[in-house]
């Protein structure tokens, strides 16, 4: 799969089919500069095609937490554009659909107030990320309202994941720590077919 280009973004393909790195190209001059977080018409170039249903912010006082890694079953499954508006965070999807060839693969980037660029992550997958800074504030664009019925997560120290976080752990919810463990021969993943809790 190769870039996909458009006037205010590059859309990069990564490891994990369907998600995408995006670098925008913001205008700037003498004041500074002003850039797109999202266009729909320029993110139907990549499949993006539900619209946006609410837009989450979040604050992280300290470098090295970690939030995550979340994820709603449908019918309530979501895509979610995440982007760092202040600090540095190591963000991260992981791949939950059972007939993937890369199920319960992981991906992972930096997103910064400085490098310009947001992650797409589609339905299917788990999202978390970790700071690489204090005082980082992250917005998400997703295409589902929050459903407490539909809401799960993994472990995100879960040796069946593996993923390298680049910092030593200083903030984590006591929810998000005692998730259980997979087991990858029994874990049903997540589709369009299993909206009912997973089984670990």
């Amino acid at each position: 799969m190769s870039i996909v280009s458009t006037a205010r973004f590059e859309f990069h393909p990564t490891t994990l089919q369907d998600v995408w790195r995006v670098s925008r190209k913001p205008i700037g001059d003498d004041r500074g500069f002003f850039s797109r977080l999202y266009c729909a018409q320029e993110f139907a170039a990549i499949g993006l095609a539900k619209p946006l249903a609410q837009i989450n912010h979040s604050f992280s006082r300290q470098r090295g937490t970690i939030r995550g890694l979340h994820f709603q079953y449908p019918p309530h499954a979501e895509s979610k554009i995440v982007t760092c508006l202040a600090g540095r965070i190591f963000d991260v999807a992981v791949d939950l659909r059972r007939d993937s060839p890369s199920f319960l693969h992981w991906f992972g980037t930096t997103l910064s107030a400085d490098n310009q660029e947001s992650l797409v992550i589609p339905p299917g997958f788990a999202h978390g990320f970790q700071t690489l800074s204090d005082d980082a504030e992250i917005v998400y664009l997703v295409t589902a309202a929050y459903s407490a019925q539909a809401e799960s997560g993994i472990n995100p120290f879960d040796p069946a994941v593996g993923i390298r976080w680049p910092e030593t752990v200083s903030e984590i919810s006591q929810r998000d720590a005692q998730r259980e463990m997979l087991n990858p021969a029994e874990y049903a993943g997540v589709s369009d077919a299993a909206p009912e809790a997973p089984h670990v």
